[in-house]
């Protein structure tokens, strides 16, 4: 009996020992598996990017392009809008995308335990996926953190990085990034591109009904998008205001009144054909000036886009009806402002038919154009405009520069040369100031494109872009002063952050004598009053500029100014094939004319500068050269250069 007690207890102590392994090894067990399932779930998981990151983070690129007065142009790629804060909508705004999505988001701490188990119990009972229970939070980690995959992994990974989202911004900062970011149909990204896209008004000026409306998008933006299906979004609608109510937002007589208001949709904005060629240029540009931009950008330009529009239907037009006839099928136009900004651009009649642009990368033959840095040079080169040339057949080596017009002039002052556009006349003046003068005077004047020394280079035989050569003859207008073209005003992200800014007050560069540019201008005006730029003459404004026509009329130019507007226009086909001679005097002056006097419509005329009767002749100086060129045609080379004198009198009492 003595011997029984101590095993009794043995088996007691054995029984205590066990279940404390047992409960050890459940224990560590458990916390193995809490560790393996832990892992699984958040070993990947991704940093909170910083807050910066979640405004920019999964954006495609994106261009919203406005004119000089603010005006939306079009937009290239999503359209993100201005982001607006929760504080400047009104209450219903908010409070109906609450009512749809979130009805506890100020009472959660980023993941919403009691929907989340509501949710589970609805799906359990259905045996499939019928409620998500994701906040608001929860969707901005979806959106812009995490992946899409539906799995209880990437859910659990939403739930922990929502709340430590929740640590990080205040709940109207969360509620202001996911209305700017969600995505709404159609394009539209935030609630300032929604509204503007689906009702055209900014966000602050939406109604309950509509604020209802887009409420409904989240869900299913491409589904319910209001230009799609806008049926199934009244539907939706509906339920999002009674939402409301009980949340106690709205009443049921303002929930009445809301769904019973008529859903008026705004136009959708054209394709902007007509601004192609331009936001194409602008575009490349844009690499230029910023070479880490964010996604998403606002860009202001320096064109007017009336003018803009206004310009490429006339070209268009005027070529289908008067060039094709003519065989010219393709056409160009610039117009630029003294201080350099862009008004207009068109680089071809048809933007869907073909994307090449001919105003800034197509390189032709400006013909007698490019005489006027030929003359210029030889202003500078002490060559008076009422110096004479004789007009008469010349040969320079192998080349035999011919006229125009058959025939010849004889005795001729520079400046009635240079109206008449003598061709061996400004073959002369090259071959006396020099080639390499006429390129270096050209280039600083604009010209980029590769130009050599040869003769011919005074007939304007070596080519160039309308661009550089629009841009070259703004030095006139500006007496002297480079002209730098521009179309870029300013670049903001959707933020409202400036990244660019064009300095308007920059300091003019002198790059040739002011006097001399004075003296152009008066002859560059001669050709319109009495030489053969005639069609680019406007009503009320003194006008100043040079034709030009390539061998076999495969190109033909008008580059002329008025002291408020630089333009230039070409005119030809892609293939180079000749036109039925259109000289630069013809078409190309005729709607040069039509379309700058669109330009200056609502612009005060103003002084040009040297083209005020300076260097046109008075009929009695007219009447005096005419008597000092028989002289030289009488007498020879010696009273040619006595007739030169005199003729430099005559013309400047």
């Amino acid at each position: 009996m003595a011997t029984s007690k101590p095993k009794v207890k043995a088996r007691k102590w054995s029984w205590v020992k066990y279940t404390a392994i047992a409960s050890t090894v459940l224990s560590v067990s458990g916390l193995i598996g809490a560790a393996i399932v832990w892992n699984h779930l958040f070993s990947d998981m991704p940093d909170l990017p910083e807050t910066e990151t979640l405004w920019t983070t999964n954006r495609d690129q994106a261009y919203e392009f406005r004119d000089l007065n603010g005006e939306l142009i079009v937009r290239r790629g999503p359209n993100y809008g201005y982001v607006i804060q929760v504080s400047e909508l009104p209450d219903h705004i908010p409070q109906a995308f609450l009512a749809a999505e979130d009805k506890r988001f100020f009472e959660h701490d980023g993941a919403d335990t009691t929907a989340i188990a509501r949710a589970a119990w609805s799906n359990w009972r259905s045996g499939r996926t019928v409620s998500g229970a994701s906040t608001i939070t929860q969707q901005v980690i979806k959106n812009f953190v995490l992946d899409s995959k539906q799995t209880y992994r990437r859910k659990a990974q939403e739930m922990r990085l929502a709340r430590e989202l929740e640590t990080r911004l205040t709940k109207d900062e969360i509620l202001t990034l996911y209305l700017n970011r969600i995505y709404f149909g159609s394009g539209a990204y935030g609630i300032s591109a929604a509204a503007e896209e689906y009702f055209g008004k900014p966000a602050t000026q939406l109604t309950l009904g509509e604020a209802a409306l887009l409420a409904t998008l989240p869900k299913a933006p491409s589904r319910l998008a209001l230009d799609n299906n806008l049926e199934a979004a009244r539907d939706r609608q509906l339920y999002v205001l009674s939402e409301m109510v009980s949340a106690g937002y709205i009443s049921d007589i303002e929930r009445q009144t809301a769904y019973a208001a008529p859903v008026t949709l705004a136009e959708r904005s054209s394709s902007a054909t007509e601004f192609g060629y331009l936001l194409d240029y602008v575009t490349e540009r844009l690499g230029e000036l910023l070479t880490d931009a964010p996604g998403d950008l606002v860009i202001t330009l320096s064109v007017d886009a009336d003018l803009q529009r206004n310009a490429y239907e006339t070209l268009a037009r005027r070529i289908a009806e008067e060039g094709t006839p003519l065989d010219a099928t393709q056409a160009a136009l610039i117009l630029i402002r003294p201080d350099g900004a862009i008004a207009a651009l068109v680089g071809g009649v048809d933007y869907d038919a073909s994307k090449f642009n001919r105003a800034t990368q197509a390189k032709r033959q400006p013909g007698s154009s490019f005489k006027a840095f030929v003359f210029a040079a030889a202003l500078q080169s002490g060559i008076d405009p009422f110096a004479v040339y004789e007009d008469k057949e010349v040969k320079f080596g192998k080349w035999e520069p011919k006229n125009y017009s058959p025939g010849y002039y004889g005795p001729v002052t520079v400046s009635e040369a240079f109206a008449k556009s003598l061709n061996t006349v400004a073959a002369q003046i090259g071959n006396e100031v020099g080639n390499q003068k006429i390129i270096a005077i050209a280039k600083s004047f604009g010209i980029s494109s590769d130009l050599s020394p040869l003769p011919s280079i005074a007939l304007g035989s070596q080519e160039v872009s309308l661009l550089e050569l629009t841009k070259a003859y703004g030095v006139f207008p500006k007496i002297g002063n480079r002209l730098d073209p521009y179309m870029i005003v300013k670049v903001e992200d959707s933020r409202g952050q400036t990244l660019y800014e064009r300095n308007l007050d920059s300091a003019p560069i002198p790059i040739f004598p002011a006097a001399l540019a004075k003296e152009m201008n008066g002859m560059l005006a001669r050709v319109v009053e009495a030489g053969t730029g005639g069609k680019a003459q406007i009503p009320g404004w003194k006008v100043a500029g040079k034709t030009g026509t390539s061998q076999d009329w495969r190109d033909a130019w008008f580059i002329g100014f008025t002291s408020q507007m630089i333009g230039g226009i070409w005119i030809g086909n892609d293939d180079d094939s000749p036109m039925k001679k259109v000289s630069g005097g013809g078409l190309p002056a005729d709607i040069w004319s039509d379309i700058m006097t669109l330009a200056l419509a609502d612009i005060e005329p103003a002084i040009l500068p040297g083209a005020e009767g300076l260097i046109i002749p008075s009929k009695a100086a007219e009447e005096r050269i005419t008597f000092y060129r028989s002289l030289a045609g009488a007498f020879g080379e010696v009273a040619g250069r006595a007739a030169t004198q005199a003729s430099v009198e005559a013309a400047r009492q």
